[in-house]
């Protein structure tokens, strides 16, 4: 996870240098990273909205065969193959957020280290420096590069090799909401950020499916009601684990963000406000393919 965050800070830092903002760079390399990953982005939506429509021809499948159980799965099967996907393709998306998640945190976390490449030697000749005159309770033992940076940022001049400038529409961005809870300003980007999130999920679920699968995706889930005491299917565990998994990471992130400096939330943020624009593009482009292709 280091070289992911290493790599991410050569690339972070290299903005930093060109606008002298850490908020400013952390909005640009957001923006960076979503082009990278924006072929990825038009698969995961082509798979998601592919995904709706199977649930219906899997209900199919499910009720003319209900009665052997064998059958059905190998229908099921060879269903996902017909269509080219897998029923936890939906997994792989969730992990490289994770991965990012981590790589993020580790980076705000330690931003000399991973950002200005700041050698072990001199992070250590601060601590010392700090403990002279501000005392042994200056740094904090969660978060021992933060505490240095906004001592440099206080003490140092701006020529200093260890200096970011973390002031971003008056928010501090190198704050750490648990740590300065008594600071109403630090919940600001958290909250918009939980807003953005629920945005985001209520989109992915309401705009992939067209009126028709909806109605009747609403209708399998009413019989799987029905059904809880059955025996689980493969498709039905996937789908599951595909609805936790997008739950897990917003839950994650929300309290990750909490505990984490504020450049982390406002990565997250940017990237929900650009993943719910995407969305919407995306959304409109792929119906009009597929009016395209059926008209």
């Amino acid at each position: 996870m280091g070289s992911i965050s290493s790599l991410f800070g050569y690339i972070l830092n290299f903005i930093y240098e060109i606008v002298k903002n850490y908020g400013v760079a952390i909005i640009l390399f957001s923006i960076l990273i979503k082009i990278i990953l924006l072929p990825l982005s038009i698969k995961q939506q082509k798979t998601m909205k592919k995904s709706a429509k199977i649930q219906v021809k899997a209900k199919e499948i499910k009720d003319k065969y209900k009665n052997d159980p064998m059958k059905m799965n190998q229908e099921l099967m060879d269903l996902y193959k017909r269509e080219n996907m897998s029923p936890f393709s939906g997994c792989l998306s969730a992990i490289l957020q994770i991965v990012l998640l981590f790589a993020m945190f580790y980076l705000v976390r330690s931003p000399l280290t991973y950002m200005k490449k700041i050698d072990t030697t001199t992070i250590e000749n601060y601590k010392t420096e700090m403990r002279q005159e501000l005392g042994e309770n200056s740094i904090s033992l969660n978060y021992p590069e933060i505490s240095i940076l906004k001592y440099v940022n206080n003490y140092k001049s701006q020529d200093d090799p260890l200096y970011i400038n973390t002031n971003f529409l008056g928010l501090d961005l190198s704050n750490i909401p648990q740590e300065n809870w008594q600071n109403p300003t630090v919940y600001i980007i958290p909250a918009l950020y939980v807003i953005t999130t629920i945005v985001s999920m209520k989109i992915t679920t309401n705009m992939n499916i067209n009126k028709k699968d909806k109605k009747e995706i609403v209708e399998l889930n009413k019989e799987k009601e029905k059904d809880k005491n059955k025996e689980p299917d493969p498709e039905d565990m996937a789908a599951q684990m595909n609805k936790s998994m997008s739950w897990f990471m917003p839950i994650m992130s929300v309290s990750i963000s909490i505990i984490a400096p504020l450049g982390l939330a406002l990565y997250w943020l940017v990237n929900n406000i650009l993943m719910i624009l995407e969305r919407l593009i995306l959304n409109k482009f792929l119906d009009s393919e597929e009016e395209k292709q059926n008209g």
